[in-house]
This record gives structure tokens, C-alpha cells and sequence, in this order.
């Protein structure tokens, strides 16, 4: 029986954890709760459908990510997992400018040929888009994509986490280092105990390269900082509303019971500091605020703060470090972490186990990531 270590518990380490719980392994996962991480910050929209976006193995891998989902929240769910924090609500493109949202419909249908689980596509006037979403604030049309869902991280960790820990595998808080023996990587290092594993998955994030560069090997994997306002209103039925995808990179999510999360920021930095900001409590309301004035009264709840990987070429990468066959890396998913998280878990639980994942990855390969050797 392989024994796999797993270093970093977002939603892909915690995903490769679930998925190779199923398998013949012993599986150890690592984490040091970094207050930062991403994915407990998060409210996912999986729709990679409607990015403009150009690179077609981004693409590739982020509408493989969304099909993936509804047989991934299954599977967790007959677990007796009902709380995952998923659910189908379909989402609002809205815009000003008619025109813009005709192409954007355009373009739907014609990844819907591959995609069917885009769902229903409809141009909406905006008297039908404000139905929909009744705080929408006047003169905004929609398309409204009905396959869109959204995903709470936070909630989503913990159901996969518990029905890992169910099947045996083993969870240490802890930072790891690499334990290195005769020349090879034979473990990690946690709090001063060796653990000594086959395979070693190293799911880090932004932190990556803390692990791989006394190896030698540092990753070029950047923090943008992500700050996301929770507030709460009135509004009791939001839990039905779709999610709001403006032009920008903003938007916002509803939740049961009048709970809606707006954001997010995106603000490169090297400290990784995680405290919230007027100034970026500032730039989400006044990008959320036009789009749903009624919002002005909710009460702000709570600020999150995450640090989202990403790489120079802003590609998500997987596979083994070079000239360490032993260690496997997924890295720089940026915000589409929630996304593309449990099917990149899945195909690391394939890779370090020797079975054959159907994906050509060199589009996706380690090596562009490394900086010069050291």
C-alpha cells in the first residue's frame, strides 16, 4: 500500500485526500491553517462559461472543473454529506449595453455545444432581470445562464475533510518541510516529527514554494489578495436569487436568508498580509452598491481575506517537480480555485497512484513555473 502525503488542506489538497481515500492508500494530510487561504475565504461561482478569457487550455481545464461538480457534490452526498455548501441557482450577466450581452449569448450557445450543463441561456430586459434579482437597480439587462452554481469554500472543506477522515485518512496540523534522505525526498518534516510517505502532493497555494525551494526549486507562483464582504439584510428569499456577474470582476453572491457576499478585490502582494481595508472595503461597495442600491442598509458582517496563487502566465499548473519524480504540485489557480480545486484533486489522486487521468497535461506542465535553480 502506497503511502501519500498531502501538504496543504484547500480544496486541492483536501480534494486529493478525498479522492484517494477511496483507494488503496494511507493518506496523511498536512496543514498549518494558514489564516490566509483561499479557499476558506471564498464564495465560488462556477461559470467559467462566460469568461472572456482566450487560452483555450484554461478553458479546457476550468469547464472540465464546472461539468465535474455535479457528480463530485453526489458523491459526497452519499456520504450523508448534505451540507457542501453547493447549489444550483443559475446567474445574471448584466450589462447596460445591449449589444455587449447579444455577443455574450453568442458565445454561450456556442460552448453550450460541448457544455450542455450551461443550462438555458435567455437575454433578459431589465423588468425581467430585476424578477429575477428584485434589488437589481434599474436600466440593467441579463443574460441569465441557468447551469451557473455557487459554492461556499469554508463549507465545502469541512464536508470533504470529514468523510476523509471517516475512511481513515489522517489529518496533522502542522508547517512540513521536506525530509530528505540519500538524496531523495522520503517525507516531510512536521513540528520536528519525520513522516516518512512514498509520494508527496504538495497543494500549498501561495505558500508553495516555502516547501520546494531547499530543494532547490523555486516556484513562481505570486499572492493577490482577495478581500470579501459579508453582509446581511432583510431580503429572506435570497437564497433562490441567481448570482450577479457585472462587467467587471466584481460581483455577488445571495445566500439563505437575506446573507449576500460582494467582492472581491484583486491586489498583488509580497507580505501575504491578510487585514481588511477601508480602501478595499471601498472598491467592492462602490462596485456593488450601483448594481444593488437596496444593499446600502445591510449590516457588514464580516470582511474575509484570502491570498489566491497565481503564476506569471496566469495558467494553472500540475505534475512532478522536476528531477523529483516523488513530489506532485497543483498550483496557480487564482480565482478559479473553487472551480477547477476538486478535479484537480482528482487528477493528482489519479497521477501519484500511476493510473491513466485521459488529459494530455503538458499545457499545464511544473517546468514553466520554475525560476532559475539555487
Amino acid at each position: 500500500m502506497k503511502k501519500i502525503l498531502i501538504v496543504g488542506a484547500g480544496i486541492v489538497g483536501a480534494s486529493a485526500a478525498y479522492h484517494l481515500s477511496m483507494e488503496h492508500a494511507e493518506v496523511v494530510l498536512i496543514d498549518r491553517q494558514e489564516p490566509g487561504q483561499a479557499t476558506k475565504a471564498a464564495a465560488g461561482i462556477i461559470c467559467p462559461w462566460a469568461s472572456q478569457r482566450r487560452n483555450k487550455a484554461w478553458y479546457a481545464l476550468a469547464s472540465a472543473g464546472a461539468a465535474y461538480y455535479p457528480a463530485f457534490i453526489r458523491s459526497l452526498e452519499e456520504q450523508g454529506e448534505l451540507e457542501t455548501g453547493y447549489k444550483k441557482v443559475g446567474a445574471l450577466a448584466i450589462h447596460t449595453d445591449l449589444s455587449r450581452l447579444e455577443k455574450k449569448v453568442e458565445l454561450l450557445n456556442k460552448r453550450k455545444e460541448q457544455a450542455p450543463e450551461i443550462g438555458e441561456v435567455e437575454l433578459l430586459s431589465p423588468e425581467q432581470a430585476a424578477s429575477y434579482f428584485p434589488v437589481l437597480s434599474d436600466g440593467h439587462s441579463a443574460v441569465r445562464i441557468s447551469g451557473v452554481a455557487k459554492v461556499e469554500g469554508d463549507q465545502l472543506l469541512d464536508a470533504l475533510k470529514r468523510v476523509a477522515v471517516t475512511r481513515g485518512v489522517q489529518i496533522i496540523k502542522g508547517s512540513a518541510t521536506p525530509y530528505i534522505k540519500e538524496g531523495k525526498v522520503c517525507g516531510v518534516i512536521v513540528e520536528g516529527q519525520i513522516i516518512e510517505g512514498d509520494q508527496i502532493i504538495v497543494a500549498a497555494g501561495a505558500w508553495a514554494s516555502e516547501f520546494t525551494e531547499p530543494l532547490g526549486k523555486k516556484l513562481q507562483v505570486a499572492g493577490q489578495k482577495a478581500q470579501i464582504l459579508h453582509l446581511q439584510s432583510t431580503h429572506e428569499a435570497s437564497g433562490e436569487w441567481p448570482v450577479i456577474m457585472p462587467p467587471s470582476t466584481q460581483y455577488i453572491v445571495p445566500f439563505q436568508d437575506g446573507r449576500f457576499v460582494a467582492g472581491a478585490t484583486h491586489e498583488d502582494t509580497d507580505d501575504f498580509d491578510i487585514q481588511p481595508t477601508t480602501g478595499g472595503v471601498l472598491e467592492v461597495l462602490s462596485h456593488a452598491l450601483p448594481i444593488a442600491p437596496a444593499l446600502s442598509s445591510a449590516e457588514l458582517t464580516e470582511v474575509r481575506v484570502g491570498i489566491r496563487p497565481h503564476t506569471p502566465n496566469f495558467m494553472p499548473v500540475i505534475g512532478h517537480l522536476p528531477d523529483y519524480p516523488e513530489i506532485w504540485i497543483a498550483n496557480g489557480l487564482g480565482s478559479s480555485g473553487l472551480t477547477v480545486g476538486p478535479l484537480l484533486g482528482k487528477l493528482l489522486s489519479q497521477l501519484v497512484l500511476d493510473h491513466e487521468t485521459g488529459w494530455d497535461l503538458e499545457s499545464y506542465s511544473i517546468n514553466q513555473i520554475i525560476a532559475d535553480e539555487h
